[in-house]
C-alpha cells in the first residue's frame, strides 16, 4: 500500500509539474531555434481528408505523401498480408498508367516513389522538385484508388512477397520482434506479422485486396501531408481535385472497430544448441501515443541507453546498465526500445549475447530496470532529456523526416506537436515521475519474452518474474 500511495502521488505531482512547465516562463527559457520553428498548417476538407504542411521558404524540393490509417493490426487472420500486398500491388499499373510508364515518369521527374506498411499505418510518399507537386500528388492519387490488381500481376507479387520474407525472417532482428509480438499480444491483430502466413500470399485475391480497399481507404483515415516548397492553400486544392473521389465512410456503411490489444504474460524460445550466439527480446507492457506514461517512457530508454561492442565508447558509455555490460563482456550489443500503438506499447531491450553470457546478462538487466523504481539519480534525468531532445531535432532533419512526423503525429494524436511543446513536456518530467512509470510499468510486472539460437543458459520465465521487484525486509 505504502508504494501504491508512493506510486499515486508521483504520477499526481508529475501532471501538476507539466502544467507548471507548460506556462509563458517555461517557453521563454527555449532557444530561438525552438521557438522559430516553421508552423504546421492543417486543413480539414469537406469529405473528412486532412491536409497538412509545412512550407521551408526557399526550399527547391518537397516531399508529398498519404499516411493511412490502417495496417496489419487491422487484418484478420483471413486476409493477414493484405495491407502489406496492396503496398506491391500499387506500383503494378493503373488504369492511366503501366508499371513502365509509371516508372519512367517518376525517373524523368528526378524523383522517388516508395511505401511502407507497419502494424497500424500505411504510406505512400514521393520526393520530387517544387514544380512537379501537383503531379506528385496526382500519381499517388492515381495508384491508391486506380490501381488496376491485375490477376497475372498479383500472381508475379506472390513469389516477391515470399522472397522477402525469406530475407526478413534472415535478419535475426525482424524475426525475434515478429515473435515478440506474436506472443506479448497472442490472438490479437498486433501479434500478426506485416507480411503475413505464408498461407495467405499464396491464396490472397483480387476481391480480398479490393475489399480491404473499400473497408480502409476512406477520407476521414487519410493524411495527406507535405513538407518542403509547400504553398498550404494551393496543396489543399490539389489534394481536394485528386482525392476528391475518396469515399466518407466503408462501402457497407459500417467502421469496422478496432481489434483491442490485450497484453499477454508469456515467452516464446526457439533453441539452437548449434548456435554459440543468442538473440533476444524483453518486453513489458508499455504505453499508448496518448498516455500520461509516454514520456516519461521516452526519457525512461534514453536513460537505460544501449551498447555496441564494435563501438568507440566502451566502458565508458553514460548509462549505467550499458557499463555494467560493456565491463562484464555480456553482449555483442544491447539496446532499450520503446514501441507505442494507439492503445497500447512494448517497452523493454532486445541484445545480442554470447551463450554463456545470458545468465550474468539477465541478472544486470533486471537489476538495472528495477532500480529506475527505486532509485534513478537526477544527474541520469537531465542527461537523458538533453539526448531526447537532441534526438528528436536530429530526426527533423530533412523534408521527409518532417512530412512523416506530420502524418503520424495527425493519425496519433489528432494534431502535431510544435518542439517547444514536445521540450515543455520534457522539461516537466521529475526523478518522480520516472519511479511513478517505472513502478507502473516494470515493478512486479508480466513480460514477454522472445529469444532465438543458443539460449541454454537463459533464465526461465519464473525466474525473470521474480526479478522484476525487489524483496525488502
Amino acid at each position: 500500500m505504502a508504494l501504491r500511495a508512493a506510486i499515486n502521488k508521483g504520477i499526481q505531482r508529475g501532471v501538476l509539474s507539466q502544467r507548471r512547465t507548460f506556462g509563458a516562463e517555461a517557453v521563454a527559457s527555449f532557444p530561438d531555434y525552438v521557438l522559430r520553428a516553421p508552423s504546421t498548417d492543417i486543413t480539414t476538407l469537406d469529405s473528412g481528408l486532412r491536409v497538412a504542411s509545412e512550407t521551408v521558404v526557399g526550399s527547391e524540393t518537397a516531399t508529398v505523401g498519404v499516411w493511412i490509417d490502417a495496417g496489419s493490426r487491422y487484418e484478420t487472420a483471413q486476409n493477414n498480408g493484405a495491407a502489406h500486398f496492396l503496398e506491391h500491388m500499387a506500383f503494378k499499373g493503373t488504369e492511366k498508367r503501366t508499371q513502365q510508364a509509371l516508372e519512367v515518369e517518376i525517373e524523368n521527374m528526378g524523383g522517388h516513389l516508395n511505401a511502407y506498411t507497419s502494424r497500424e499505418q500505411t504510406v505512400y510518399y514521393a520526393k520530387v522538385f517544387k514544380q512537379d507537386v501537383n503531379r506528385a500528388v496526382e500519381i499517388l492519387s492515381d495508384i491508391l484508388l486506380k490501381s488496376k490488381l491485375e490477376e497475372g500481376a498479383i500472381e508475379r507479387e506472390r513469389d516477391v512477397i515470399l522472397r522477402e520474407m525469406a530475407e526478413v525472417n534472415k535478419q535475426q532482428e525482424e524475426l525475434v520482434l515478429d515473435h515478440l509480438h506474436a506472443t506479448a499480444f497472442q490472438g490479437t491483430g498486433l501479434g500478426r506479422t506485416i507480411l503475413g502466413p505464408e498461407d495467405n500470399i499464396r491464396s490472397l485475391s483480387k476481391a480480398d485486396l479490393s475489399d480491404y480497399i473499400n473497408t480502409h481507404y476512406t477520407a476521414p483515415r487519410m493524411v495527406i501531408a507535405g513538407a518542403g516548397a509547400i504553398d498550404h492553400d494551393e496543396f489543399c486544392k490539389i489534394a481536394g481535385e485528386h482525392f476528391g473521389s475518396l469515399p466518407t465512410a466503408p462501402k457497407g456503411g459500417v467502421e469496422v472497430a478496432m481489434d483491442p490489444a490485450v497484453f499477454t504474460g508469456s515467452d516464446i524460445r526457439v533453441r539452437f544448441d548449434s548456435d554459440n550466439t543468442a538473440h533476444l527480446a524483453l518486453a513489458f507492457e508499455g504505453a499508448s501515443w496518448t498516455s500520461e506514461y509516454a514520456f516519461p517512457l521516452m526519457l525512461l530508454q534514453t536513460m537505460l541507453g544501449s551498447y555496441d561492442r564494435t563501438s568507440g565508447l566502451g566502458k565508458n558509455v553514460a548509462s549505467r546498465m550499458m557499463q555494467d555490460v560493456a565491463s562484464n563482456e555480456l553482449a555483442h550489443s544491447i539496446s532499450t526500445f520503446n514501441t507505442c500503438y494507439k492503445d497500447t506499447g512494448l517497452f523493454g531491450i532486445y541484445a545480442v549475447a554470447p551463450d554463456n553470457k545470458l545468465d550474468d546478462l539477465m541478472w544486470y538487466v533486471m537489476g538495472n530496470l528495477v532500480r529506475m523504481v527505486h532509485s534513478p539519480s537526477a544527474d541520469e534525468l537531465e542527461r537523458a532529456k538533453v539526448t531526447l531532445k537532441a534526438t528528436m531535432l536530429m530526426g527533423l532533419d530533412g523534408h521527409s523526416n518532417v512530412a512523416e512526423d506530420i502524418g503520424r503525429q495527425l493519425l496519433t494524436y489528432g494534431r502535431r506537436m510544435t518542439p517547444a511543446e514536445i521540450f515543455s513536456r520534457i522539461d516537466a518530467i521529475t526523478v518522480d515521475d520516472i519511479k511513478a512509470t517505472a513502478a507502473h510499468v516494470i515493478n512486479d510486472r508480466d513480460h514477454a519474452l522472445a529469444a532465438v539460437g543458443g539460449i541454454h543458459e537463459l533464465p526461465d520465465y519464473n525466474w525473470i518474474r521474480r526479478h522484476s521487484y525487489y524483496l525488502r525486509y
